[in-house]
């Protein structure tokens, strides 16, 4: 076994939302993700969810007081601060933080040419988490 992805991301960014179908929404709607999966428990909680943007995908589901729940922190819960953030590359970065900025992200880092190329912006989702979008992609070479 070689270990090797044949699709995708290898790394995939695990997320806890207190209202996951709402997050979902929201995500896709100014952040531009597709649902690629939703797997709700028999009160109709999210428990999995996958939702995909270009090669990359991201998983999420409601917080609830589990295993690994135990472990995760919402932002408001420690001071809106973050242990990690996503970075998502994206091909047009001044029109995606248009359309972010429009679905009511709160903008924390203003959009910006890098200098070490390409252009970003940071923000908050509705629920505190930080995303960092960009044009830099660091998979071709500079």
């Amino acid at each position: 076994m070689s270990g090797k992805i044949n699709h995708g991301s290898t790394i995939v960014p695990g997320l806890r939302y207190r209202d996951a179908h709402a997050a979902i929404d929201w995500l896709c709607k100014a952040f531009g993700f597709e649902k690629h999966a939703v797997y709700e428990n028999e009160h109709g909680r999210v428990m999995h969810a996958q939702l995909v943007y270009g090669n990359g995908m991201l998983m999420l589901g409601d917080i609830r007081p589990d295993g690994f729940g135990r472990h995760m922190a919402q932002p408001d819960e420690i001071q809106g601060r973050e242990t990690q953030c996503a970075y998502v590359t994206v091909a047009d970065c001044k029109a995606h933080y248009e359309r972010a900025k429009a679905a009511g992200a709160e903008i924390i880092e203003e959009y910006a040419e890098k200098d070490y190329g390409g252009a970003g912006y940071a923000c908050r989702d509705p629920e505190g988490h930080l995303w960092s979008f960009g044009s830099y992609d660091p998979w071709q070479p500079t």
